[in-house]
């Protein structure tokens, strides 16, 4: 492969990782860019978990064996079986500058190849590939993981021109993947309340719009809980803002283990004293009886004033649910009739017969501000 063409492979793959929208899209796209650069037939990527003393497969591509997945779960190999991941490479570092890939062969170990290892031959072998190049990733100073293509048997077996052009697509890799991180952390922030490290509104309005069009589509049960935690306003004003914040994320802790017994719910923050549940699937009553525990595990906090709770879910009689906003709006009418009534237990949308209040109240239109979520107040419950 000439200079030039080299050149536009590297572009290749930085655009790729680039233009990635969620890690996996970038594992995939540092490995079939690698493997197109090397003119190889199968590619992975691969990091190294230091704290289980392992290297973990992120995304195979290419021409698979058997038992290779694309993204696997649990494609993983104890790093004693690769002395070269914390031995070859801390040596090799030991010396000065960064380490550089190797090849590997079918046949063993070659002259000038002091990254030979037995398990990767042997993988050659039985996976039916003629020869591989490693390449170490380097991310912030340290051994993230590495970069492997093979070749097929009687394809040309990697050369050095070849692994010395690994080691700069391995760097390309690693650039990727820091941007990668940043933009996923970019990401959570921008999705996580940062006092409880809950979910934010925002989440809670992209996660339930999802989970509105699921349930349009095919009946999926959609389910919100909304709290108000009462008496954050008397311990801000009695013991300080500190306080109520230690208070804000002791009940987040709460809202988080109950939640956690509704398989893929969302715990979030809505802003203040606010919080809410999404659960989608799981039944209306399971919900409930979450929200009823919820209730029971705030009473008994040291401070604050316990929980106003209120649940709207599509499996009860609350009438079609088109919108998001509209399932939002019962299950605040529901918390706000459950704080006006000074309710222990959760007040559920729809479970009080035709002339229900809480559906009254959410379908009422107000003259003031009819879009705004917190239009009950004020209002009589």
């Amino acid at each position: 492969m000439g200079e030039d063409a080299r050149l536009a492979a590297v572009v290749a793959l930085a655009q790729g990782m680039a233009a990635a929208h969620t890690p996996r899209e970038s594992w995939r796209a540092a490995a079939a860019g690698a493997c197109r650069a090397l003119a190889g037939s199968f590619a992975a990527l691969s990091v190294w978990e230091r704290e289980l003393g392992r290297l973990r497969v992120l995304a195979n591509v290419g021409e698979r064996a058997g038992g290779e997945e694309e993204f696997p779960d649990a494609e993983t190999y104890p790093v004693h079986q690769f002395p070269e991941i914390t031995e070859f490479l801390h040596e090799r570092w030991a010396g000065g500058g960064e380490p550089n890939a190797w090849v590997e062969t079918a046949a063993g170990p070659t002259a000038g190849q002091p990254g030979h290892c037995r398990q990767r031959v042997a993988a050659l072998r039985r996976r039916g590939r003629g020869c591989c190049v490693v390449a170490p990733i380097v991310l912030h100073g340290r051994a993230w993981g590495e970069l492997y293509v093979a070749r097929p048997v009687g394809a040309p077996v990697f050369g050095r021109p070849d692994a010395d052009f690994a080691t700069v697509l391995a760097s390309v890799v690693a650039a990727g993947i820091a941007q990668t991180e940043r933009l996923e952390e970019a990401r959570r922030l921008a999705f996580t309340d940062a006092l409880t490290g809950l979910a934010n509104r925002r989440a809670v309005d992209v996660r339930l719009d999802e989970a509105i069009e699921r349930h349009r589509a095919d009946g999926t049960v959609v389910s919100l809980v909304v709290c108000d935690l009462n008496g954050l306003k008397r311990v801000n004003d009695t013991r300080g803002h500190a306080v109520g914040d230690r208070l804000l994320e002791r009940f987040g802790s709460v809202l988080s283990l109950c939640g956690a017994m509704l398989p893929g719910a969302l715990a979030a923050r809505l802003g203040g004293d606010e919080f809410c549940l999404l659960a989608v699937g799981p039944p209306a009553d399971e919900v409930v009886d979450t929200a009823a525990q919820l209730c029971r595990r705030a009473a008994e906090l040291e401070l604050g004033e316990g929980v106003a709770c209120g649940v709207a879910s599509t499996a009860d009689p609350i009438g079609p649910v088109r919108s998001a906003r509209r399932l939002f709006r019962l299950a605040d009418a529901a918390q706000y009739r459950a704080k006006a009534l000074r309710a222990g237990r959760p007040v559920v949308a729809g479970r009080a017969g035709p002339e229900d209040p809480v559906v009254r109240l959410a379908d009422t239109p107000a003259p003031d501000t009819p879009a705004e979520r917190r239009r009950f107040r004020g209002r009589r419950a």
